[in-house]
């Protein structure tokens, strides 16, 4: 991680939740997913953002430099996004990947400081799927069996792997073969698997539910990768998302899959960069 000022927000719950700043432009928040955290997920992205967004990566409570707290709900951990750009104090624009999807729509649908959200390849509950996207969601619950199985055992780096097998397609596990990746990635599965274990647990409205999207009246991009291995379950997640809000925008990136962020970054920043630029202008 380069050289960077640091910001500091308080969630609700009093746990401190952090995230380094780099660049210059407007202000763009990302969110990382079910692994990783803010101070390496976005590493291969940032170059391509840095000249034209004051990019702040915030890591969620337990992870990079954020405080921890017992309580890992989901609720907890969509507070933790809306206290943080809440605090930069000023409109924002904010982008989630994956497992952080959800958080950052819900963020804009409970605050006022969102002026634009995108998602690279959002989650979301199985009773917004269809049955290939159901039988996905199988897929990805038995990779994440072996990732439970290989962290048991202490082999961080094999739960990697067995995560990037069970949401990869063959040529980003070649692209990432090879690479520090899976070191750099490993410490950030216990905290993957507590997400999908607090995933399971959660009951009541999530923030995909239709009327919690319904409160979500900025610009929302919804991105899925054309080469994606999961590919059923994303398309289901970003057509329900864009049945409920007030303005979707819906892209399918050609020739890359889930992991784009990493092996394909200057793709994802080109929709990025096009669809906020887009957003700030004047209707």
């Amino acid at each position: 991680m380069m050289e960077a000022k640091v910001q500091r927000a308080i969630s609700t719950d009093g746990t401190e939740l952090a995230g380094r700043v780099i660049g210059q432009g407007p202000p763009l928040v990302l969110v990382h997913g079910a692994i990783g955290d803010g101070e390496f997920a976005w590493d291969e992205l940032l170059p391509h953002l840095t000249d034209r967004f004051t990019c702040y990566l915030p890591s969620t409570r337990g992870r990079g430099l954020s405080a921890d707290h017992p309580d890992h709900s989901l609720p907890r951990l969509q507070e933790d996004v809306i206290a943080f750009v809440e605090s930069i104090g000023a409109p924002v624009n904010l982008m989630g990947w994956s497992g952080g999807g959800p958080f950052v729509l819900g963020a804009a649908a409970r605050s006022d400081a969102v002026d634009a959200v995108a998602v690279w390849e959002s989650g979301a509950s199985a009773d917004a799927l269809g049955p290939d996207g159901q039988a996905c969601l199988g897929q990805l619950a038995a990779a994440i069996e072996q990732v439970a199985f290989a962290a048991r055992d202490g082999r961080l780096i094999d739960a990697v792997h067995a995560f990037l097998a069970g949401i990869c397609n063959d040529a980003e596990v070649a692209a990432l073969h090879g690479t520090d990746f899976h070191e750099r990635w490993s410490a950030g599965v216990p905290e993957l698997l507590s997400f999908f274990q607090q995933l399971m647990a959660s009951e009541g409205p999530g923030p995909d539910h239709p009327e919690v999207l319904a409160r979500v009246t900025v610009p929302v991009l919804l991105l899925t990768g054309e080469e994606t291995l999961l590919g059923a379950a994303f398309d289901d997640a970003s057509q329900h998302i864009a049945r409920h809000v007030t303005d979707p925008h819906v892209r399918e990136v050609p020739g890359v899959g889930h992991f784009a962020p990493v092996v394909a970054p200057e793709a994802v920043a080109h929709e990025l960069i096009a669809f906020f630029e887009g957003a700030l202008q004047p209707a």
